[in-house]
């Protein structure tokens, strides 16, 4: 059987000694087994976890993908806030023409109005931290409560549905 059609076991290690002259020609081989670290166990464990979970923790990736994004704008120039700006208010104008086109009511409204408080918050923060950096006075907490409400309301929505 070649090398290339046999399986191979992860952690083990098989070590080939060339054939020897003489009578004895057979070959042998040296199996040797590689124990995973504690450290590797618990990565892979994390990983292992984080991968099947990863739709209901959409929200948190966002997150820390804005957070790097925002330290790295900041790093780049306080002007880049200014450039960001513009996302704070268009999730006001966002429901301003919603409500006109399709008046919503009861939970509908609720929904609407949520949705856009937190992406208004999310925006400011957004320019904020572009401009003053990503963990600059009440930015980290700020930014840490709308973590913790858009992953509870992805949880409640994807549940519900």
């Amino acid at each position: 059987m070649s090398s290339r059609t046999r399986t191979r076991t992860a952690g083990v290690h098989t070590v080939r000694i060339p054939h020897q002259r003489g009578r004895r020609s057979q070959p042998f081989l040296i199996v040797v087994p590689d124990r995973p670290s504690l450290t590797r166990e618990a990565f892979g464990f994390l990983g292992r976890v984080l991968w099947r979970f990863r739709a209901a923790l959409a929200p948190t990736g966002l997150a820390l993908l804005a957070l790097v994004v925002t330290a790295l704008l900041h790093e780049l120039g306080w002007w880049s806030g200014l450039v960001l700006a513009p996302l704070a208010v268009a999730p006001a104008v966002w429901f301003a023409v919603m409500q006109r086109r399709r008046p919503g009511h009861g939970s509908t409204l609720a929904w609407r109005i949520g949705l856009s408080a937190l992406a208004t918050l999310t925006g400011t923060w957004a320019a904020l931290a572009a401009a003053f950096g990503p963990l600059a006075g009440p930015l980290g907490l700020i930014w840490l409560i709308a973590l913790i409400v858009a992953q509870s309301a992805w949880l409640i929505v994807r549940r519900t549905h």
